[in-house]
């Protein structure tokens, strides 16, 4: 399946695109200017969040926007200009749990080409058991991995992740897992 966003018109003169493979030895099609001939590369969007723990507990909000109010999601969203992909993690989790944490290891990439997105989680330990979460989240909780509810989980890469982590935890040793969700 390929994915195209509603690029019409071109970003630097306005004139409306058109969809063709470019004369610059490129092999896709792609959004061209046909006045400046400026091209479009549309490419996938990060998603950056943490598994933030405490001790045996991991931390899961509660959503409070669309898509998926209402289900358990770890701390994640999208990846702003100009920061890095750790800094984002660390920004969402503020954002969202309102939780202190030490950032550790990237732990998951798992891409979501049907959606056109990356999404990266790092571990994350976490410096106090309170938390202020942000507009977006209705509660956020600790959970035992026994505990988690995983039929309420919002997202395939949350369940992916999360499942990883559980893995590697018993295991003694934490991996740098790529997944890709088809």
């Amino acid at each position: 399946m390929t994915l195209r966003s509603p690029i019409k018109h071109c970003r630097n003169c306005g004139t409306a695109v058109v969809y063709r493979v470019p004369d610059d030895g490129d092999t896709h099609e792609r959004a061209v200017c046909p006045a400046c001939d400026t091209i479009h590369y549309e490419n996938p969007l990060n998603v950056v969040g943490t598994v933030p723990y405490w001790g045996d507990k991991v931390l899961l909000c509660k959503r409070n926007i669309e898509p998926r109010w209402g289900k358990w999601t770890l701390p994640a969203g999208f990846m702003e200009l100009g920061e890095t992909t750790a800094q984002g993690a660390m920004r969402e989790t503020h954002e969202e749990a309102g939780a202190q944490i030490e950032l550790e290891g990237l732990f998951t990439v798992l891409s979501v080409p049907r959606v056109g997105q990356v999404h990266l989680f790092y571990r994350a330990r976490l410096l106090s058991d309170l938390f202020d979460p942000g507009f977006e989240t209705l509660e956020t909780h600790l959970f035992e991995e026994h505990e988690i509810p995983w039929d309420e989980i919002a997202f395939r890469t949350v369940r992916e992740t999360l499942e990883r982590f559980f893995a590697d935890r018993a295991r003694g040793h934490f991996a740098v897992h790529n997944v890709d969700i088809l």
